[in-house]
């Protein structure tokens, strides 16, 4: 492999190892996502600077340029973290797609329990909750406020 590419490997593959370390140490980045980051990085840190398993590496598969088997390599990883992130997302998906079948449970509930109480239908009558009208000049049914936002002009 020419000196030239391979220095231009060994500084992008070196710049990539810094920059994940980084983004770890400033919690950018998790640490479990970046193990498949820095082990990527290491890999193409170890094959850019060590020419003769890089050479080894390309006759063994049988390419015919060593730095070619590198992008190849490298390609390789780029797969394993897509697939690594596809994962991540599939199980998100299902978490989020629980959690809001849970939360519109726990509303019905609340809705249930608000109209058994009676007071669905009066403003005003939710504990922390002023009924107080709308803006002059415009009809309209009187706006509610929660405690929340009417304890700060007390």
């Amino acid at each position: 492999m020419d000196s030239r590419i391979q220095g231009i490997a060994i500084l992008v593959t070196a710049v990539l190892f810094l920059l994940v370390f980084e983004l770890v140490r400033r919690r950018r980045l998790m640490e479990r996502y970046a193990l498949l980051w820095l082990l990527s990085a290491l890999v193409l840190l170890v094959l850019a600077a060590w020419t003769g398993l890089l050479e080894t590496l390309s006759d063994w598969v049988g390419i015919a340029t060593p730095s070619n088997a590198l992008f190849v390599v490298g390609f390789a990883f780029v797969l394993a973290l897509l697939l690594n992130f596809s994962l991540a997302v599939s199980r998100l998906s299902d978490e989020s797609k629980i959690l809001a079948q849970e939360v519109a449970r726990l509303d019905q509930e609340l809705q249930a329990a608000r109209r058994r109480l009676g007071e669905a239908d009066q403003p005003g009558r939710y504990p922390g909750d002023a009924a107080e009208p709308g803006p002059p000049g415009e009809p309209g049914e009187p706006r509610l406020r929660r405690q929340e936002e009417t304890v700060g002009e007390r």
